[in-house]
C-alpha cells in the first residue's frame, strides 16, 4: 500500500465569499497562501516519491509552496487534469447557501448538509444535475468515471514497491467524495467540510483499492 496525503488547496476569494467553486478558480487569498505555507512546513522533511496537483491555479499553486518548503529533494510537480474539483455548472460562482437552497429544495430539504445526512455526496451532485437549468453540472456517474481515471493514471506512476508517499493537492467536495466513497460508514463526519490546507490520509495499493485511514487534519 502507498500512503498518499490529499491536501486541500489554501483559502481562495470564492472561499471567502462563500461562493461555488468547482472549474472556476479564483486566486488564493493572502491566509491561502499562508494555509499552504504551513503545510510546508508539515511535510518539510517528507520524501515524497510523487508529487501531483489538480491543473486548478489555485491547487497548483498550493502544491508548489508546499514542495518550495520541502529539505528532501521534492520531485517535479504533476497535473493531472481529471483531479480537478467537481464541475457545478450554472452554478459556478453562485452564493454557495443559496445554490444548496434551490438544490435541496427538490428533495424537501434546505442545506447541503442536509442532504449529506439524510443522502450522500453522489444524491447532492445528481440533484444539481437536475437543478441546474442547463443540466451541465456534473452528474454522480460523470464525475466518478473522471475520478476513476485519474486514480487510474495515478495507480501507474506510482511504485508501490517504495514507503516514500505520494503528495496530491485537490479540493474540498474531491476529498470529501473520495472519503465518503471509501471510508466505512459514519467512520467520518462529512457533514464536516475539510479545511483550506487541511490533510487527508489514504493508502492505495496497485489495484487501485483504497483506505482512508485520516480525514481533515492539520498535522500528520
Amino acid at each position: 500500500m502507498t500512503t498518499i496525503y490529499l491536501v486541500r488547496h489554501g483559502q481562495t476569494y470564492f472561499n471567502r465569499y462563500n461562493r461555488m467553486q468547482g472549474w472556476s478558480d479564483s486566486p488564493l487569498t493572502e491566509n491561502g497562501v499562508k494555509d499552504a505555507k504551513r503545510v510546508g512546513e508539515v511535510f518539510k522533511n517528507i520524501k515524497f516519491a510523487y508529487a501531483a496537483s489538480s491543473d486548478a491555479n489555485r491547487a497548483r499553486n498550493t502544491a508548489q509552496i508546499i514542495l518550495d518548503y520541502n529539505l528532501a529533494n521534492p520531485p517535479k510537480l504533476v497535473e493531472i487534469p481529471n483531479f480537478r474539483e467537481c464541475f457545478y455548472g450554472y452554478f459556478e460562482g453562485m452564493n454557495s447557501p443559496e445554490t444548496w437552497l434551490l438544490t435541496a429544495h427538490q428533495a424537501g430539504y434546505r442545506t447541503f448538509n442536509d442532504l449529506v445526512t439524510n443522502f450522500d455526496l453522489d444524491y447532492a451532485k445528481d440533484l444539481m444535475h437536475q437543478a441546474d437549468p442547463f443540466h451541465e453540472a456534473e452528474t454522480a456517474d460523470q464525475y466518478w468515471q473522471r475520478l476513476d481515471k485519474a486514480f487510474e493514471f495515478l495507480a501507474k506512476q506510482v511504485s508501490f514497491t517504495s514507503s516514500d508517499p505520494v503528495l496530491l493537492v485537490t479540493h474540498g467536495t474531491t476529498i470529501r467524495s473520495i472519503v465518503g466513497r471509501y471510508s466505512s460508514e459514519k467512520q467520518f463526519d462529512l457533514t464536516d467540510p475539510p479545511r483550506n490546507g487541511s490533510i487527508t490520509t489514504i493508502e492505495m495499493n496497485q489495484n487501485r483499492q483504497i483506505k482512508v485511514k485520516d480525514y481533515n487534519k492539520l498535522k500528520i
